[in-house]
């Protein structure tokens, strides 16, 4: 009996020993060369870091230390890094010589529509080209492409003499309508859906789940990550949209925000900072807030279709 038992043992357990040692060499491996790392690699990358840093940050502490300064102390030679002293001036001229929440109110129907639109546009296209079958599908995607290699500068002329064919500049759908395409949204949440494990998918279609209730129920929890990028994404570029507003209005009561600004830039020739500044630190203020409570969802989002579960 021994002697019949004894190689058994012996055959089940040769298997595992080469592939045991093959990954205590692969993590051996990785600690040595993590623990080998080059000092001056290191250094170095501590050093783009802080270039990073500083790429982003010194504009932004310009911007708000400039809207804190008196107008003669703007100019002043050499610059005055801190406000001395400082003031709320800015922000009085800025709420008192332009119509400053009526512009906020129009910057803030524009993005819940056009991020509401693109949203709900981009997870359904997403969905229909990642999940669902049909003839041209290959070909649908690669027109979605195409749309997201064309920068919107180059379809500018052509809008615009459409919408004003339509009569609908100065209104809200003019604005809207034009801007509500959805290339990155199709494309970042249909990476996100290929990435989905099939066999939930399949599981869930089993189960009888139709095509809404698979999307409702499983494939938008499992990709609430990637959703919020994808909605903060949206909600900040179209709160800062500039260049198809300016184009498409010109009245109060349709231009949004960053138009509204504009009209702080010239006083007798002479383009006052102050106010400009304070403005724009009143219109970075709501995306700044949501960017930095999100900010965790939207990195895991953004990286969560480069990885497959």
């Amino acid at each position: 009996m021994s002697a019949t038992t004894t190689p058994v043992g012996r055959v089940d357990e040769a298997p595992e020993q080469p592939s045991r040692r093959r990954r205590g060499r692969g993590v051996a491996h990785g600690a040595e060369a993590a623990s080998h790392r080059s000092p001056a690699m290191t250094a170095a990358g501590y050093v783009a870091m802080l270039l990073v840093v500083l790429v982003v940050a010194v504009p932004l502490f310009w911007i708000v230390v400039t809207s804190l300064k008196e107008r003669q102390d703007i100019y002043v030679q050499p610059a005055q890094w801190l406000p001395d002293p400082g003031t709320t001036n800015n922000y009085h001229d800025v709420t008192t010589r332009i119509p400053f929440l009526r512009y906020m109110r129009n910057s803030v129907i524009i993005t819940v529509v056009l991020s509401v639109s693109k949203i709900v546009l981009g997870v359904l296209s997403a969905y229909a080209l990642s999940l669902l079958r049909f003839p041209g599908r290959g070909l649908v995607f690669l027109v979605v492409i195409a749309a997201l290699m064309v920068p919107n500068q180059i379809t500018v002329i052509s809008n615009y003499a459409l919408v004003a064919q339509l009569g609908w500049r100065n209104t809200f759908q003019g604005i809207i309508i034009p801007l509500a395409g959805v290339a990155f949204g199709t494309f970042l949440m249909r990476n996100q859906f290929l990435s989905l494990p099939s066999e939930i998918i399949e599981a869930a279609r089993l189960d009888g789940a139709g095509p809404l209730k698979l999307l409702w129920r499983v494939v938008l929890p499992m990709s609430w990550p990637t959703l919020v990028a994808f909605s903060l994404i949206t909600v900040v570029n179209e709160w800062n949209e500039y260049l198809w507003p300016f184009l498409m209005s010109d009245d109060e009561r349709t231009a949004p925000l960053p138009v509204g600004l504009t009209l702080l830039q010239n006083n007798d020739g002479v383009t006052n900072w102050g106010p400009v500044m304070a403005g724009t630190v009143l219109a970075m203020l709501p995306v700044l807030v949501l960017f930095l409570v999100l900010q965790r969802q939207m990195i895991k989002g953004l990286t969560a279709g480069a990885v497959k579960s």
